[in-house]
């Protein structure tokens, strides 16, 4: 969700009683990482006094921990006098980083896209895993999900996430049966009002389908699932895209286009997306998707 995520998606989301995030690197200088903590604290304190009833899920900040990222210490420490709730980590496993999170209250979740790298995490204090599978929108691993979550159950029984291509209820409810505790969506919300994403973009998730996803190194050094589209545009031939060095990864530009402002990340899952909706809209919709797959499967 590079770019797209920002204050208003997250405040919605979290209004709407799931989990927002947002990279911290999408708050642009980096003193606007404290305004964005600023008004997401308060606008969800304003929101929880108002409705008792139905108060707003936590929020999370995704960090990226690749030396790459010359802001790490300072986002961490933006961070920090925020008490951020959930810190997601991705790119390497840091366990001073993890140490800190715990030092305030918060607990950390990695990204990982395989067992070796879920062993390093948790071994360097993660608290939870987030596994990244094959379809995945952005970044994204290879594994299948059932064998991913089944080798990391085997020896990890704390909170595990499952990400790639969970786009509807149904999709969320077969995470859990898989093992996971929870599932980790991005792509849907790409398609939302409040997302921070060119009209464009909103509208290539509501076409796109499966086969429009592309799975390629080129743009970042990291392997990521993109849409066709957005490729296409840029003046590249989407089915002959050349490698990139893995070592000079860069989250930025490859082949004169620059990720993720004009090469757009979207995971397999976006069939099920039909409209552009609000957050609290494609919520209601998640859940009553999910109480219906639910229903079938109790008979």
């Amino acid at each position: 969700m590079f770019i797209v995520s920002g204050p208003e998606l997250v405040i919605a989301q979290c209004k709407a009683g799931i989990v927002g995030s947002f990279p911290a690197l999408n708050a642009r200088p980096q003193s606007l990482l404290d305004e964005w903590m600023h008004r997401i604290t308060e606008e969800l304190a304003a929101w929880d006094r108002e409705n008792p009833d139905r108060p707003s899920a936590p929020f999370a900040v995704n960090q990226i921990v690749h030396k790459s990222n010359d802001r790490l210490e300072a986002d961490l420490e933006t961070c920090a006098k925020w008490r951020v709730p959930i810190v997601i980590t991705s790119l390497g496993a840091r366990e001073e980083l993890n140490t800190a999170v715990h030092g305030w209250g918060g607990i950390t979740l990695h990204d990982v896209i395989d067992d070796r790298f879920a062993h390093k995490a948790v071994e360097k204090g993660a608290d939870g895993l987030i596994l990244v599978t094959t379809g995945a929108g952005g970044h994204a691993g290879r594994l299948n999900p059932f064998a991913f979550v089944q080798e990391v159950r085997d020896w990890f029984d704390g909170p595990v996430l499952l990400s790639g291509a969970i786009a509807n209820g149904g999709a969320v409810l077969g995470a859990q049966a898989a093992g996971a505790d929870l599932a980790y969506i991005g792509s849907p919300f790409i398609a939302t009002v409040e997302a921070n994403a060119d009209p464009a973009y909103k509208q290539g998730i509501v076409e796109g389908r499966a086969d429009d996803i592309v799975y390629t190194n080129l743009f970042t050094g990291v392997h990521g699932n993109y849409l066709k589209q957005s490729i296409v545009a840029a003046g590249l031939d989407p089915d002959n895209l050349p490698e990139s060095d893995p070592s000079k990864m860069n989250f930025g530009s490859g082949g004169g286009a620059k990720a993720w402002r004009d090469i757009w990340g979207s995971g397999q899952g976006i069939g099920a997306v039909r409209a552009v909706e609000t957050v609290a809209d494609r919520v209601d919709r998640l859940a009553a998707e999910y109480a219906a797959a639910r229903a079938r499967l109790l008979g």
